[in-house]
C-alpha cells in the first residue's frame, strides 16, 4: 500500500463490523431503515487516522458503502461516518469518495 494510498480489499472482521457505530447516522443519511446491516469488504487508507470504506449489507441485494474515519488513540480513538452512498450491488468495487 502506498503512503496515502487504500489497500486491498479484505474480507471484514470483528473490527470491521465495528461500523455497527454509525448504523444509526447512515440510517438517516438513507433516509431509510435497514434490515439488514453486515460489513462483507472493505479497504482502508492510513492518514492522520484511518478511513475505512466498508461494503456493507443492508437485505436483499442491496448494499451501501460507507466512508468511516477512525481517529488516533492519542486524539480519543473516535469512529465516525464522513460519507454513504447507496443502492449499490454486491459486486460495485469500492472506490475513494
Amino acid at each position: 500500500m502506498l503512503c496515502g494510498g487504500t489497500s486491498a480489499f479484505a474480507e471484514a472482521d470483528e473490527k470491521i463490523q465495528k461500523c455497527d457505530h454509525v448504523r444509526a447516522e447512515a440510517e438517516e443519511k438513507a433516509g431509510k431503515k435497514f434490515p439488514e446491516y453486515t460489513a462483507k469488504t472493505y479497504k482502508k487508507q492510513i492518514v492522520a487516522g484511518k478511513n475505512y470504506f466498508i461494503q456493507v449489507h443492508v437485505g436483499g441485494d442491496e448494499y451501501v458503502h460507507l466512508s468511516v474515519f477512525e481517529k488516533l488513540p492519542c486524539n480519543g480513538g473516535e469512529i465516525k461516518l464522513t460519507n454513504i452512498q447507496v443502492s449499490k450491488t454486491q459486486h460495485e468495487p469500492i472506490e475513494y469518495f
